[in-house]
């Protein structure tokens, strides 16, 4: 049945009949925020014309009304109509038709971003972030899978912001498969203004990270550097790990963000969560992130003091908006917070990112459309009061940090005290960028977000993934020479992965998350190939990491806010990541202009690895992983980043083509003259 299924949705635009037209939105999945277009009226008949072009003339005048409809009523045309009504989900791999498996490999990884369980607003092709595409519309989903089904490997598959360019000849022997670029536009025009005209007219889109590359893997993919970072947070606050009776809190429980519960879980602490949205709330309760919903707020006051006082573990979604948490929280006469975050879509504030607390979560919606200026103006007025109680507690003992998500950048937009001093070569705001607090060290000595899914889609293969690593880190530690934070880091890393399979992080395909350096990369991967040739693992692997890596991203308010040299609002470092994966074993790969703090803000990219057990992976795994780790450290390096120093040394010491540039002290006498 699911091969008639695939079949079906990968021979291309269906026209004759057309699909009957949708004249309503399905009511069992959230539906994205409507937006308000405001394209003038050449601009409008502009996006119509856009999309009428997909489709041979005889059909256009069937569908013009309704694409009409949608812009109007949407802000954007779906094209809803051409939507499979089928079970989205990731299929085992040798269902797909293709005549390239890696092809379908790729298939199976986008179907998995739409599912419902794993996407954030599946109708509309929205993944996580509020506004993060896979696709801009259902006609280049279903003509990509076409692509992708006929395609050999002597084609790539170019996309253009969701547009599938078409398949193009290429050499067998080290091109990707598919080349991806999202929201790539001239840097004078890469303004949220200037995006939004751009998406209604269907020329470009969000790709967010992993949502636009295709390698999204539900929560799971941001929890382990959430548990990460939390940890983290205790013991600078603490001075150790130990959060038993500890209260963590966030909000946020739609996409990414619903990390944050489990992330709580795994820790033993009180994890508290606000989630505006009723919906997204019981999703994560549902799937098991989220152990406890409140509804009240003197519940959840009351809640959060009685699992302090009996130091209980939980994690608790609160329904309502973190503004009033917060509030409520600095007018309690003790303290019961220790830790606190935030996880609200802050690159996309005045489109469903950050609701108001002067308003419902419905009549938030409605205005946002209808009046989107008020809007704006009582999102700035909101996140005041939020910095406002913030300061509160935080005067009163608390660890506040910024978790990347462009929440201290604008609230520096709406006002609020929170500095944004740029003197040291990067921006320090009141609060410290996670980054700057915690992960950039971690990303300094190599280790990020590696990830891989098990295309044969049986759980017995994600379970042997995980003990194939296991040995890998123990063979690792077992090396006298590494040093004590290296080796601290592969601790934490063992642990991580010897408890997955008891979390339940599995959210859509059968994949896992691992904080990893560049040699447990590298030799994870040589041992899946490994697995997949001698027939111990049943399936190929696909190897991927999130953007936010050490060498993906760009961004002064996250990944790069700790280097300090400043060249933070460089984008030299994703973008050679890109052009160098491409050439070294990459099966495809993407570029994204904007992605977690927003568009214009940030430049970063993404890779998708198929492994099949042949050789010719295990050289593109030493070549490739070896670059897409390396490059980042290299940066962080030149930066003046210690961890990042002596992990390039080391890497030299080990392999003797690489010469990396390495920087000099600055010598004293120098330093007296620049009074630093």
């Amino acid at each position: 049945m699911s091969n008639e299924i695939l079949n079906k949705i990968c021979s291309g635009l269906p026209l004759n009949p057309l699909p009957s037209s949708k004249k309503t939105r399905n009511t069992n999945v959230p539906h994205a925020p409507d937006r308000k277009s405001s394209l003038t009226d050449k601009e409008r008949k502009l996006a119509i014309k856009n999309a009428l072009r997909y489709f041979p003339s005889n059909i256009q005048p069937q569908l013009i009304d309704e694409f009409i409809y949608e812009l109007d009523t949407y802000g954007h045309i779906y094209m809803y109509r051409f939507q499979p009504d089928i079970e989205m989900r990731a299929y085992p791999i040798d269902e797909y038709p293709c005549k390239c498996k890696a092809a379908a490999g790729i298939m199976l990884m986008i179907m998995n971003n739409l599912d419902k369980r794993v996407a954030q607003f599946p109708d509309e092709l929205v993944i996580y972030g509020g506004n993060g595409q896979v696709f801009s519309n259902w006609a280049q989903f279903l003509l990509v899978m076409h692509y992708l089904s006929i395609m050999t490997d002597e084609q790539v598959l170019i996309m253009y912001s969701g547009h599938p360019l078409g398949l193009f000849p290429t050499r067998i022997d080290c091109s990707p498969r598919v080349v991806i670029t999202n929201g790539l536009v001239i840097p004078n025009y890469s303004s949220m203004n200037e995006y939004d005209r751009l998406f209604a007219l269907g020329c470009t889109m969000y790709g967010q990270m992993t949502a636009g590359s295709y390698c999204y893997i539900g929560p799971q993919g941001i929890v382990h550097g959430t548990f990460i970072t939390i940890t983290n947070a205790a013991r600078k606050k603490f001075g150790k790990n130990d959060l038993c009776g500890k209260v963590f809190v966030s909000s946020g429980l739609g996409g990414m963000s619903g990390a944050q519960p489990k992330a709580c879980q795994l820790l033993g602490c009180i994890g508290v969560i606000a989630e505006v949205s009723e919906e997204a709330a019981k999703k994560r309760y549902d799937q098991g992130w989220c152990q406890e919903l409140i509804y009240d707020l003197n519940q959840l006051i009351n809640r959060i003091r009685e699992c302090r006082e009996k130091k209980l573990a939980t994690s608790i979604g609160y329904v309502g908006n973190v503004v009033d948490v917060w509030e409520r929280l600095a007018n309690e006469k003790e303290i019961l917070v220790d830790l606190g975050s935030d996880q609200t879509s802050c690159h996309n504030p005045y489109q469903g990112g950050y609701y108001p607390v002067q308003l419902s979560y419905d009549e938030g919606r409605q205005c946002m459309k209808n009046d989107p200026k008020k809007f704006k103006e009582l999102v700035h007025e909101s996140i005041r009061r939020q910095i406002a109680a913030i300061d509160k507690l935080y005067e009163r003992g608390m660890y506040f940090f910024d978790y990347g998500n462009a929440f201290l950048l604008t609230a520096k937009q709406a006002g609020a005290p929170i500095g944004g001093d740029e003197g040291s070569g990067c921006i320090r705001f009141k609060y410290p960028s996670y980054v700057q607090d915690i992960m950039g060290d971690i990303f300094s000595l190599g280790f990020g977000p590696f990830r891989w899914v098990c295309a044969s889609g049986l759980e017995s293969d994600l379970q042997e993934t995980d003990k194939i690593a296991q040995h890998v880190i123990k063979d690792l530690m077992s090396n006298k020479d590494i040093p004590d934070n290296v080796l601290e880091q592969y601790n934490n890393n063992l642990k991580w992965i010897q408890e997955a399979e008891d979390a339940k992080l599995v959210v859509g395909s059968q994949a896992r998350i691992l904080y990893s350096d560049q040699m447990g990369r590298i030799n994870i991967g040589l041992a899946f190939n490994q697995a997949v040739r001698t027939g111990r693992l049943k399936g190929p692997i696909i190897l991927s990491r999130d953007h936010h890596d050490v060498s993906g991203t760009d961004s002064p308010f996250r990944e790069t806010a700790n280097i300090e040299d400043g060249s933070a609002f460089c984008a030299d470092m994703s973008v050679q990541n890109v052009i160098g994966d491409s050439f070294r074993g990459a099966t495809w790969v993407a570029l994204h202009n904007g992605g977690g703090v927003g568009f214009g803000e940030v430049m970063n990219g993404g890779f998708g690895m198929f492994l099949d057990g042949s050789v010719k992976a295990d050289d593109n795994i030493r070549q490739m992983l070896y670059w897409d780790v390396i490059n980042g450290v290299s940066r962080r390096s030149w930066s003046g980043n210690k961890n990042a120093r002596q992990t390039v040394e080391r890497a030299m010491t080990n392999e003797s083509k690489l010469k990396v540039t390495m920087p000099n002290e600055l010598a004293e006498e120098c330093m007296k003259k620049l009074s630093l």
